[in-house]
């Protein structure tokens, strides 16, 4: 008989039990320490001197204070302005202001030049003026007021005044002209200056009612239509109804106005009811105007009869590009400027 006591002791005794255990532990930290730092420093300086100034306004002496702010810039390049502050009694500055106007400085840009203004003071007072009707506000300035006019310069006069800007003028305008062109040539001796350098030509229609281009034409193989109407002995140019009913059958290429005086934005003045009116039917029956006037009549409102201009036109004076009184004709958007600088 077998004892299973022995048996399960014996058994107990062979068993043998092996664990094996591995453990890997592999641990890696990456730090990384990015220190940036950034300094501003601004440093602002300002320096203001007064200095005294003495300008010269015609019939008036003003003293200014002149303070100069001096910043240095983000570049570091220093810019300095001026600020310019008048003494200057309102009132007196007004007169003089007026004067000026009244003289032909009629541009924004050249009073505040002239009288070291700036451009918000020179408006304010403008305004004030023209309130006060003493002129009336134009395109980039003002104008004397429609009922203050000058006495018209007598023909022989004209002729002799300006020779050499008006032969510039006519020249330059003589240039528009194309062949086979029909155009217009107003009362005037610059548009007669004109008619003497087109003579020689041929394939051109010219209509007119000034009777002096008639004398230079006449003999020319250029077709010619002179308008009837009233001589105006003055000027020797015919106008009234029988002109502008002529005008009113006709087209033409182009217009080449003459004027009293022009003004940007406002028109071009004359002594009568009847040449403003003419030159208005001129200007409908072309399909291009160009206006010739010598630079003394640029923004010069010598006359108080006017015929608008509210369409586009072409200005040829003999005035320089930087002329001042140029100015507000080359800001307008409807004016091309065409300089003969006869200089």
């Amino acid at each position: 008989m077998i004892d299973s006591r022995k048996i399960s002791d014996s058994m107990a005794r062979r068993v043998e039990v092996r664990v094996r255990v591995r453990v890997r532990v592999r641990v890696r930290v990456r730090v990384r320490v990015r220190v940036r730092v950034r300094v501003r420093v601004r440093v602002r300086v300002r320096v203001r001197v007064r200095v005294r100034v003495r300008v010269a306004v015609p019939a008036l002496r003003c003293s200014r204070a002149a303070s100069l702010n001096y910043a240095a810039s983000r570049n570091g390049r220093a810019a300095a302005v001026f600020l310019l502050q008048g003494t200057m009694k309102v009132a007196n500055r007004r007169e003089a202001m007026l004067k000026a106007v009244l003289s032909g400085m009629t541009d924004v840009g050249a009073l505040c030049e002239h009288f070291r203004m700036s451009e918000a003071t020179v408006r304010r007072d403008l305004r004030a003026l023209a309130e006060d009707h003493r002129i009336v506000r134009t395109y980039g300035g003002a104008a004397a007021p429609v009922g203050m006019h000058e006495p018209e310069e007598s023909l022989e006069t004209r002729r002799q005044s300006f020779r050499e800007q008006k032969e510039a003028i006519a020249r330059v305008a003589a240039a528009q002209v194309q062949d086979g062109d029909t155009i217009f040539l107003d009362g005037g001796t610059t548009t007669a200056a004109m008619a003497r350098l087109l003579a020689g030509r041929h394939d051109l229609r010219v209509v007119t009612n000034n009777l002096l281009v008639i004398g230079v034409l006449a003999s020319s193989d250029i077709a010619v239509t002179l308008i009837g109407g009233d001589v105006r002995p003055s000027s020797m140019s015919t106008l009234g109804p029988i002109a502008q009913l002529a005008l009113s059958r006709l087209s033409v290429d182009k217009a080449f106005l003459g004027a009293d005086g022009v003004v940007a934005g406002r028109g071009l003045c004359e002594a009568s009811t009847e040449q403003a009116y003419l030159k208005e039917c001129v200007i409908r029956q072309a399909a291009s105007v160009f206006v010739l006037v010598t630079s003394n009549k640029l923004d010069h409102a010598s006359q108080q009869h006017w015929t608008p201009l509210e369409r586009a036109w072409t200005l040829v004076t003999d005035a320089a590009r930087d002329t001042p009184s140029l100015a507000s004709f080359i800001r307008h958007s409807e004016v091309t400027v065409l300089s003969a600088d006869a200089a």
